[in-house]
């Protein structure tokens, strides 16, 4: 009894009340902050689904420190390669805080993305309409995403890989006298 009740303790809600979340940066594996999903995969309160990509094309920028924003803005940029998550509401708490979306440094919003291996150049509709799943993305806030494209000269990337990300300082090796969004509006008020 005592084991089940733990087990129980443990999972954190079935497969009916996890969001996906499409992870396009130092979320990543093999990336920073992807040790925040390893807690939560040793915890169940996430787990790995595959690569996906992207359906409709977005810009994936860096900013300052070379940290990787995804723009709210379909149609430009390119179908950007990432990895999908099936994650808990207590794993989405954790991955909310992370992205500082009570802050106005991220927007969590819907996105639709496509397993990374179908869907390429020719393929039928109906081989993308088979894999395509409805998720959710950390975009950058609205309040600076515009600003970010221009800043980046309207131009983005595929996917955020090693040399994107050469240069990537994690936030404890930060200036710590200015916020998140003091280093933005600093990098986007920056000549070139």
């Amino acid at each position: 009894m005592v084991a089940e009740a733990d087990h129980d303790r443990h999972n954190h809600g079935d497969d009916s009340s996890r969001a996906f979340i499409f992870t396009y940066g130092t979320l990543k594996r093999g990336f920073p902050n992807h040790i925040l999903l390893q807690d939560l995969m040793l915890s169940g309160d996430a787990s790995f689904v595959g690569t996906y990509r992207t359906l409709h094309n977005y810009p994936l920028v860096c900013g300052p420190y070379r940290v990787p924003f995804l723009l709210n803005i379909p149609g430009s940029g390119h179908r950007v390669r990432g990895e999908l998550y099936s994650v808990t509401a207590h794993g989405l708490a954790r991955m909310d805080e992370l992205e500082g979306t009570t802050r106005a440094h991220y927007e969590r919003l819907p996105i639709k993305v496509i397993p990374d291996d179908i869907g390429g150049e020719g393929e039928g509709e109906g081989d993308v309409a088979e894999g395509l799943r409805c998720a959710e993305a950390y975009y950058a806030h609205r309040n600076y995403a515009m600003e970010m494209w221009k800043k980046n000269e309207k131009r983005g990337f595929v996917c955020y890989g090693e040399k994107e990300a050469s240069g990537y300082v994690k936030r404890k090796d930060r200036p710590q006298h200015l916020t998140f969004l003091d280093h933005i509006s600093s990098f986007i008020s920056s000549s070139r």
